[in-house]
């Protein structure tokens, strides 16, 4: 089974000088539903003004699509096994390090869910760790990228 997922980044130089390095870093990304969301480069990457804080960076968005693609996957097994959940919180952190060859990527994402279930069937918390694991495991995200992703609190199996 193949499925396509389309993004259009846009960028305008919009009059700024561009060979001196000081152009701004803002664009749109629009997403085939139709959302447009504004991006630019992290401000500990390119200083503001060059940069924008009103905006999404690409190493925040990867960090927010991991812990989107583990919740989703993690929602879909407790509805399978019956459980209610009512709310799923993240305060996910990715870490960016330098590789081997001296490169800065993100090394590292920790997912810090707080999950707020209901009803008489409640998970034990072997089962919440059970979950995490099958999401992990599951999560396209997470299988198509070589960042290590640790879900706090719970032991690798």
């Amino acid at each position: 089974m193949e499925h396509e997922y389309r993004a259009t980044i846009r960028w305008e130089r919009d009059g700024d000088t561009f060979s001196d390095n000081r152009y701004s870093r803002f664009h749109l990304w629009t997403f085939d539903g139709g959302v447009t969301v504004p991006a630019s480069a992290s401000p500990s990457v390119v200083p503001l003004p060059l940069s924008r804080e009103d905006a999404v960076d690409p190493e925040e968005a990867f960090v927010a699509a991991v812990s989107s693609c583990h919740m989703l996957t993690f929602l879909a097994i407790a509805a399978k096994k019956r459980f209610v959940v009512n709310r799923y919180e993240d305060q996910a952190v990715g870490v960016m390090t330098k590789n081997q060859n001296g490169k800065l990527f993100v090394s590292k994402i920790t997912l810090d869910p707080a999950i707020d279930f209901t009803g008489e069937k409640v998970p034990t918390p072997d089962q919440i760790a059970s979950m995490h694991h099958l999401a992990h495991q599951e999560c396209f995200i997470a299988n198509s990228i070589l960042t290590e992703i640790v879900v706090a609190g719970i032991s690798p199996h």
